[in-house]
């Protein structure tokens, strides 16, 4: 009996946006996973940027790997929507090339109904906005690139 819901979370697991479902069925745990093109893993504890695997397999691209190395990902802490302003007929927090500052506002994440606003942790510029507005995001998703400054 427990095969056959196993077999229906696999399914909706499947035809929706979620990658991960963990559920419990009399006393068995069970956590169902979806390949996400933004994390590889190599062991079940250890995940990796698919940015770093690739940076390391191609010796074409030495140079613009090296201007990589430079630039930081500022990444989600939460699952949730990403929003890049406060609302709609405001402006937007950060665009590309805008110089940040530690403890500036860059983003809101709504997460069980919370708005949670995302504060950088470094200096530096915006040098790439990774998702769009509305967006939903995953916990550790790249969400803007930086240079330090």
């Amino acid at each position: 009996m427990w095969k056959d819901k196993l077999k229906e979370i696999i399914y909706i697991l499947e035809n929706s946006d979620v990658n991960e479902i963990e559920v419990t069925f009399w006393g068995k745990k069970f956590r169902v996973l979806k390949n996400s093109p933004n994390v590889t893993t190599s062991s079940p504890n250890e995940a990796i940027n698919t940015k770093n695997s690739q940076s390391s397999s191609s010796d074409n691209l030495e140079n613009k790997n090296l201007d990589e190395e430079n630039k930081i990902s500022i990444l989600s802490p939460m699952p949730g929507v990403f929003y890049n302003a406060q609302s709609p007929d405001k402006p937007t927090y950060v665009k590309e090339g805008d110089t940040i500052k530690s403890g500036q506002v860059l983003c809101i994440i709504e997460s069980m109904k919370i708005m949670n606003e995302i504060e950088s942790e470094h200096n530096g510029v915006i040098k790439k906005i990774l998702v769009n507005n509305s967006d939903p995001v995953e916990f550790n998703q790249p969400l803007y690139v930086i240079e330090p400054s």
